[in-house]
């Protein structure tokens, strides 16, 4: 089968009313493993070169996947309003602002800081956290409103809109350093209350998680991947309270300093909390993925799942080594990256195989799949397995 064949109706222009958000996943994990390489401990082996490449691959698959974003809103309006209405699909709404924070992470860990470059990382994370608030908040509106939900059907996925401002506060941690102190103060105190909207969410979401794995047992095989996302708010979360303390310690002076100085060990303390709670998510998702493997693992986009929360959970890692010197969170945080690149491995492949094919070409909410219309404007009515059969898009 060709390419050309493969995308729906044969019309390369179909690429773009059917381009969906889950394809920004790919940027998240790729954008997430150039930035570990870069903080790798051991071995001088060019990690660094590599950490590079993948972020200007990852910067430039991220302007062309905007490219067809951006397209679908405005050639295919009605098409695009199906998207919010679609109870899965809407949710990658988040991965954009998620994927664009590890480009912008990128200028303080992987490239050397010009006044240039922090001049455009100040400006790239303002637009980020406007993007996050727009997904915490737009997102969860048609969850509310439109969308059809049951408790048996709740994965983990519903993390996805609400865990960006949390990324965003972890990235303005890293920001605020470089900056004025009047313009580092505006973005601590955004970033705080970033943090505090999506942990809080982001703990309610995992308590419901719970009593759905309890009552209704893992969910259908198109989801499994969505095991792992808990890492994701639990390491962004660790992240962001390290990275604010240390930003309060080199921000604040004056009657603020005793403030900061709590600040950053109070900020250690709750980074270790969310690590260890992280930990039990992480020893269950492998431990599911074990058993998903034996029954059968089907590829999708939601397999860039195994990427971006590990990648977090890896660098909340790191910097607890760095806070603590304790002696098992570097090889830890080592024996992560190695993992995450494999992951990376394994997805980019099956990625570029589903993209060949053009498989991987057709929104849920407008294909047809079992003579059935997907259709996004009604999801209360589909049926379980037929929402599940969109997923292996």
């Amino acid at each position: 089968m060709t390419f050309l064949s493969a995308v729906p109706g044969g019309n390369p222009r179909e690429i773009v009313r059917h381009f969906t958000p889950n394809w920004f996943a790919a940027n998240m994990g790729t954008g997430i493993l150039a930035l570990m390489l870069a903080l790798f401990p051991y071995g001088h082996w060019g990690q660094l070169d590599l950490a590079r490449a993948l972020w200007c691959i990852n910067s430039f698959f991220f302007v062309l996947f905007g490219l067809l974003f951006i397209g679908r809103a405005v050639f295919y309006a009605e098409s695009f309003r199906r998207l919010f209405d679609h109870p899965v699909q809407s949710l990658f709404l988040g991965a954009i602002p998620m994927g664009f924070a590890t480009i912008i992470n990128g200028f303080f860990i992987i490239w050397p800081l010009s006044a240039t470059t922090l001049a455009v990382a100040h400006a790239f994370w303002w637009i980020d956290v406007l993007l996050s608030a727009l997904s915490v908040l737009l997102v969860p509106f048609f969850m509310f409103t439109s969308q059809g939900h049951s408790m048996e059907r709740m994965t983990a996925a519903w993390l996805l809109p609400i865990v960006p401002p949390e990324v965003a506060a972890a990235s303005g941690g890293l920001l605020a350093p470089h900056l004025a102190p009047a313009a580092a103060e505006n973005v601590i105190y955004t970033s705080y209350i970033l943090w505090s909207v999506s942990v809080l969410l982001a703990l309610g979401v995992l308590a419901i998680l719970l009593l759905r794995l309890t009552l209704h047992k893992l969910p259908h095989q198109d989801m499994a991947v969505s095991s792992w996302l808990p890492l994701g708010p639990l390491g962004t979360g660790a992240m962001a309270m390290i990275t604010l303390g240390n930003a309060d310690f080199a921000t604040f002076h004056g009657e603020l300093a005793e403030m900061a100085h709590f600040a950053q060990m109070a900020g250690l303390l709750v980074a270790l909390i969310l690590w260890g709670f992280g930990l039990w998510w992480m020893l269950m998702a492998v431990a599911f993925t074990l058993r998903y493997l034996r029954e059968g693992l089907p590829f999708n986009m939601g397999w860039w799942g195994f990427t971006f929360p590990l990648g977090v959970f890896d660098s909340a890692t790191y910097l607890l080594a760095d806070k603590t010197g304790y002696w098992l969170f570097e090889p830890l945080g080592a024996f992560f990256t190695v993992l995450l690149a494999f992951f990376w491995i394994v997805v980019t492949r099956k990625s570029f195989v589903g993209m060949w094919t053009g498989r991987l070409f057709r929104a849920p909410c407008l294909s047809e799949e079992t003579g059935l219309p997907q259709s996004c404007e009604r999801p209360a009515v589909q049926q379980g397995g037929d929402i599940m059969s969109t997923l292996r898009q």
